[in-house]
């Protein structure tokens, strides 16, 4: 597996998010519309691409939250190549990167309807929160928080 760094504009990334949008307009359902609002790609510029034998099979990102800490956006993984620990590995280098940027923690969103992606993110060290801004009362709502600073 090869790690990327790139932005958010990368072809590789807009395609991975394009079947991760497809794939959570199922599972979210009826909400998708409002969760969808919360997960544009513009204001992104840290994103991490995984390959396999020069395909791109994983991704995930981090943007500012503020002063010192990045929230992880977009983590996705095709079907297909799950139970690899490639969304672990992205993870890791989005933790790295937030680092080497000089942020000291980072928060996530996820769902209950993702009990997978709640136990890796437990696994990886990460705490649930009260849930924070635009997900604060929203029931399907996980909120995370790992502080990285060594």
């Amino acid at each position: 597996m090869q790690l990327l760094r790139a932005n958010a504009l990368h072809q590789d990334f807009i395609t991975l998010v394009a079947e991760l949008d497809k794939e959570l307009a199922i599972i979210d359902g009826d909400d998708h519309a409002f969760f969808s609002t919360y997960n544009k790609t513009f204001d992104i510029h840290h994103t991490v691409i995984a390959y396999i034998d020069d395909t791109p099979v994983g991704i995930g990102a981090i943007k500012r939250y503020d002063a010192t800490t990045m929230e992880v956006k977009r983590m996705f993984v095709l079907s297909a190549f799950r139970g690899r620990k490639i969304a672990n590995a992205v993870l890791a280098e989005l933790e790295k990167w937030t680092l080497e940027l000089g942020y000291q923690s980072c928060i996530l969103e996820t769902s209950t309807r993702l009990p997978s992606a709640v136990k890796l993110y437990e696994r990886s060290g990460y705490i649930r929160i009260d849930n924070y801004g635009q997900y604060i009362g929203v029931p399907t709502s996980i909120c995370m928080l790992k502080n990285i600073k060594t």
